[in-house]
C-alpha cells in the first residue's frame, strides 16, 4: 500500500500509483477544480505527476503563494511562446515567476519591442490559453538537451545546460513550444483567463555587466478578469500613494544629486515625524529595560573583519577611508551590532546583570547599486531602530517573546493589523553563506520556532533567508493595497558573542558566552516612514501628523481671537497653525485638505463673539460649533496609543 499523508495529518491509502489530481478528486471535486500545483515530500510537483511511494502531499490553489508561483511561471512560458512566434529569431534565456507576476529575459537580435507591441503579445497569449494546452514536464538527457538548443542556436540555454548534471535536466512542453525548465506548472493553459504586459527594461545576462544586455519583459496573469481589473486599479492607487510624491508635497524629505544618490535629506517636518516615532519607541524601550547607546558612523576595518561583515558584505560597502597612518582603514558603518558587542566588552558582567539590553537609533551605510535605489525604501544611508540583548540561554525564550510583544505593540499603534511571521533559516545546500557552529544554528532555529508557536503567530518557514550569523523572525505586513512588506526583524545569534569573545560569570564563577538577540521593530526609519505614508496615503495617525489642526479665520478682524485659540491649544501641546492669508475661506479649506491636515477650525463673527470654534475634519465631516476645551478632548481621545 502507498500511504499519502495530507496537510491535516489524515492519510490516504492506494494499492497502486496515483496522480496528484486523482488524489485531489478523492478528497473533493471542489479541490480538484481549484488545485493548480502541489508539493510532495518537500518538492514541487505537477498536478498530473504520479505518486508511487509513501510521503506528504500538499495541494496549492491560487490562494497559496506557491500556487501563484506555479501560475505565473506557467504564464511566462506562454509569453515566451508568443514572443517567439511574433518576433522570429529571438533567443529566450530565463523566465521566472516573481513576487507579483513574471518576466522573461530575451535577446531580441535585430527586433525591438515597445509598448505599442504589448497588445499583440497579450492577444496571442490569450489565444494560446483558450486552446487549453497541457503543460508536460519530461526528463531529457544532457546530450539531447544540448542537441535541441544547438539546433535552435541558443547559446544562453546551452550555458545553463552546461551547469547542470545529466539526470537533472527537464523540458516542459505545451502546444508546439518547448522550454528548459525545472518544473512547477499549472495543469493547462486554459486556467489563465487574463494577462497584462506591464513594462520592459534592460537586464544583463546573468546579472553580469560584462555580459550582453537583454530585454526583460514583465507581465502578470490571473485566473479571473476581475482580479486583473483589481490589480490595475491598485497600481493606479499605488501611484497616488507613492511616498516620494507625498513626502515632497508634505515637505518631509528630499534628495540632492550633489549630496549623493540614495542619501535622503530630512526637512523640518520630516524631522518632527522621525522624532515622534523615535520618542514613541524610546518610551516603550525604557519601560522594557533598554539602555540607549550611541556609536560612531565609522569603524576600523578590523572590527568588521572580526564580525564577519567585511567578508560577507565587503563588496556592498563604500570604499575604505584611508588615514595618514600606514595600512589603517576605516569603513562607514554597515551594521550597529559589532559596535554594541564592543560596548558590552567594555564592562564585566555576572549572570545577575543579565539580560543587558542596548538600543540605538544608529545610521548605517551600504553601497546599493544605483538602479536599485528607490525613494526611502532603498537608500544608501538609513537609520535602524537597532537593539541588542545579551542574555543567558535560560533567558532566551522570555527575552525573544518580549521582543515579539514590543514589535506587535508598534504595529498596533500604527494601524498595521494584517501581518504574518516568517522564520528565516539556513539554506542546507549552501552552508558557505553562513558563519558559526552547526549546533548553535540548530539551537537558534529551535528557539525561534518555539517562541513563535507559543505566541500563536501565523507563520511560515523560509530556507536560505537567514542572516549570515543567525536565523531570524521577520514580520510580513500587508498595507492598504494588499502589498506585502517586510517590517520588523528579530534574530538569535550565538556566533558574534563567540567572535568577539563576549563573556559573563555564571553562578559557579565560570566564564560563559551570552546569547545575542538582534531586533529592529521599525527595521529602518526611512523604509518604515515610506511604507507608513503609502499605507495611509499621507493621512498619518493623529499623534504623528506634523500639524494636527489649522485655524481658518474668515476675515482679518478675527485674527486676534484665532491667536488666543492657538495659544490655548499649544498650551495643551496640540500642534497647529493659523492660515492668515487673504484668501477666501473656500480656498483655505481646499488647501488644508490637500495638505492632509486632520482638523480645520473655522472662525468667523459668531465664533469670535461666543468664544467657540466651528470644527471640520479632513474629508469633510462637520462637527459643528464647540468650545475649545471640547476640541482638546477630541484630540486627546484620538491620540491615545
Amino acid at each position: 500500500m502507498i500511504n499519502i499523508t495530507l496537510k491535516d495529518g489524515s492519510v490516504k491509502q492506494y494499492s497502486e500509483e496515483a496522480s496528484v489530481i486523482s488524489i485531489a478528486k478523492d478528497i473533493s471535486e471542489g479541490l480538484a477544480r481549484n488545485v493548480i500545483s502541489a508539493n510532495f515530500n518537500n518538492k514541487v510537483v505537477e498536478v498530473n505527476s504520479m505518486i508511487n511511494e509513501d510521503g506528504k502531499l500538499e495541494f496549492y490553489t491560487w490562494d497559496n503563494d506557491e500556487g501563484k508561483n506555479a501560475f505565473w511561471h506557467s504564464s511566462s512560458h506562454v509569453m515566451a511562446q508568443s514572443i517567439k512566434e511574433l518576433f522570429p529569431g529571438v533567443k529566450l534565456t530565463i523566465g521566472p515567476a516573481i513576487n507579483s507576476g513574471f518576466y522573461y529575459d530575451v535577446d531580441l537580435g535585430s527586433h525591438k519591442i515597445s509598448e505599442s507591441d504589448f497588445d499583440k503579445i497579450e492577444s496571442r497569449m490569450l489565444e494560446i490559453c483558450r486552446e487549453k494546452h497541457d503543460f508536460n514536464l519530461r526528463p531529457v538527457s544532457k546530450k539531447e538537451a544540448i542537441k535541441f538548443y544547438k539546433e535552435e542556436d541558443n547559446d544562453y540555454k546551452l550555458e545553463l545546460i552546461n551547469d547542470l548534471k545529466d539526470g537533472e535536466i527537464t523540458f516542459c512542453d505545451h502546444s508546439n513550444f518547448t522550454d528548459l525548465c525545472k518544473g512547477g506548472h499549472i495543469p493547462n493553459t486554459s486556467i489563465i483567463k487574463a494577462v497584462k504586459i506591464l513594462n520592459i527594461s534592460g537586464a544583463f545576462w546573468r546579472a553580469d555587466q560584462n555580459n550582453k544586455q537583454l530585454t526583460r519583459i514583465y507581465g502578470i496573469s490571473f485566473p479571473k478578469q476581475k482580479l486583473l481589473k483589481e490589480y490595475l486599479s491598485n497600481i493606479e492607487q499605488a501611484k497616488l500613494r507613492d511616498h516620494r510624491k507625498i513626502g515632497k508635497y508634505l515637505k518631509l524629505f528630499s534628495f540632492s544629486s550633489k549630496v549623493g544618490l540614495g542619501l535622503p535629506l530630512w526637512l523640518p517636518k520630516g524631522v518632527e515625524l522621525r522624532d515622534r516615532l523615535e520618542g514613541f519607541l524610546k518610551k516603550a524601550q525604557k519601560k522594557a529595560g533598554y539602555q540607549m547607546v550611541i556609536t560612531p558612523h565609522i569603524g576600523n576595518k578590523e572590527l568588521y573583519v572580526t564580525s564577519g561583515h567585511y567578508e560577507k558584505y565587503g563588496d556592498d560597502s563604500f570604499q575604505p577611508i584611508k588615514t595618514p597612518k600606514e595600512n589603517e582603514e576605516f569603513y562607514l558603518k554597515p551594521m550597529n551590532c559589532p559596535h554594541h558587542c564592543e560596548i558590552y566588552n567594555a564592562n564585566k558582567f555576572s549572570y545577575k546583570d543579565l539580560p543587558v539590553r542596548y538600543a540605538e537609533f544608529g545610521t548605517v551605510y551600504r553601497y546599493e547599486q544605483s538602479g536599485e535605489l528607490h525613494g526611502l525604501t532603498r537608500v544608501r544611508g538609513f537609520t535602524q531602530d537597532d537593539a541588542h540583548i545579551f542574555c543567558t540561554e535560560d533567558q532566551l525564550d522570555s527575552e525573544f517573546k518580549n521582543v515579539i510583544d514590543l514589535t506587535l505593540h508598534v504595529f498596533k499603534s500604527l494601524g498595521l493589523d494584517d501581518y504574518s511571521a516568517q522564520i528565516s533559516i539556513r539554506d542546507p545546500k549552501n552552508m558557505d553563506k553562513y558563519i558559526g557552529d552547526v549546533k548553535a544554528w540548530a539551537k537558534s532555529e529551535k528557539a525561534i520556532i518555539k517562541a513563535v508557536k507559543d505566541k500563536g503567530l501565523k507563520y511560515k518557514i523560509e530556507e536560505g533567508e537567514a542572516a549570515f550569523y543567525g536565523p531570524k523572525l521577520d514580520f510580513m505586513v500587508k498595507d492598504a493595497l494588499g502589498r506585502e512588506w517586510q517590517l520588523g526583524t528579530i534574530q538569535v545569534d550565538y556566533n558574534l558573542p563567540d567572535r568577539f569573545n563576549l563573556t559573563y560569570i555564571d553562578k559557579n564563577n565560570d566564564s560563559k558566552r551570552p546569547v545575542m538577540i538582534h531586533r529592529a521593530p521599525f527595521g529602518s526609519l526611512e523604509r518604515f516612514i515610506a511604507i507608513l505614508l503609502e499605507n495611509t496615503a499621507g493621512n498619518l495617525p493623529l499623534w504623528l501628523t506634523p500639524n494636527q489642526f489649522i485655524i481658518l479665520p474668515i476675515s482679518e478682524k478675527h485674527e486676534k481671537y484665532c491667536e488666543n485659540v492657538l495659544n490655548l491649544l499649544e498650551n495643551d501641546e496640540i500642534r497647529g497653525l493659523i492660515d492668515n492669508r487673504s484668501e477666501t475661506i473656500g480656498r483655505k479649506i481646499r488647501d488644508a485638505e490637500l495638505e492632509k491636515i486632520p482638523f480645520m477650525l473655522i472662525i468667523g463673527e459668531q465664533e469670535s463673539n461666543q468664544n467657540l470654534i466651528s470644527l471640520r475634519s479632513h474629508g469633510g465631516e462637520d462637527y459643528g460649533k464647540m468650545k475649545v476645551e471640547d476640541f482638546v478632548k477630541i484630540i486627546k481621545d484620538k491620540t491615545k496609543i
